[in-house]
């Protein structure tokens, strides 16, 4: 019998956000289908089976998703077929599962991501699991000059 963790999620008009909370996982796999549908699996550190699948309330472009897997979670950015806000994360309007809750520490508003436009680097600040580590330390940082700049001064 699998087990279900912790889902957050977040959104922006282009992307969808999910962090599954599952520590230490093993054998993670992550798809997504054009209609909407998503699908997690993975193996939890004693050996548990986690899996679950969400259809998502609009579509998705297959190949326009990164995964990565960190000690504590997996975050998966998932690329919208059309850019646009969506007015729930599922397609049912029924309530969602209970292990299913909002990640506000990556939550916009509508209105609020287009006022911060400007401050995003490349958008979505997951990387893609099969992408190779070799960029600088502070890459993408603001230094006082700059940031000065940008508001104006």
């Amino acid at each position: 019998m699998s087990r279900h963790p912790e889902v957050l999620w977040a959104q922006r008009a282009d992307k969808v956000y999910l962090t599954v909370a599952l520590p230490d996982a093993k054998d993670v796999s992550v798809k997504c289908e054009p209609q909407g549908l998503f699908s997690f699996s993975a193996v939890g550190v004693q050996g548990e089976s986690f899996h679950f699948s969400l259809e998502l309330y609009g579509k998705l472009k297959p190949e326009g998703y990164k995964t990565n897997v960190g000690l504590r979670n997996i975050i998966c950015s998932i690329q919208k077929e059309e850019k646009g806000w969506w007015k729930r994360l599922l397609k049912t309007v029924d309530k969602p599962a209970p292990y299913i809750k909002v990640d506000w520490n990556k939550w916009y508003d509508e209105d609020d991501e287009e006022s911060n436009s400007d401050w995003a680097s490349d958008g979505d600040g997951v990387e893609d699991i099969n992408q190779e580590e070799g960029s600088s330390e502070d890459e993408g940082m603001l230094y006082l000059p700059d940031l000065e700049k940008a508001r104006g001064k």
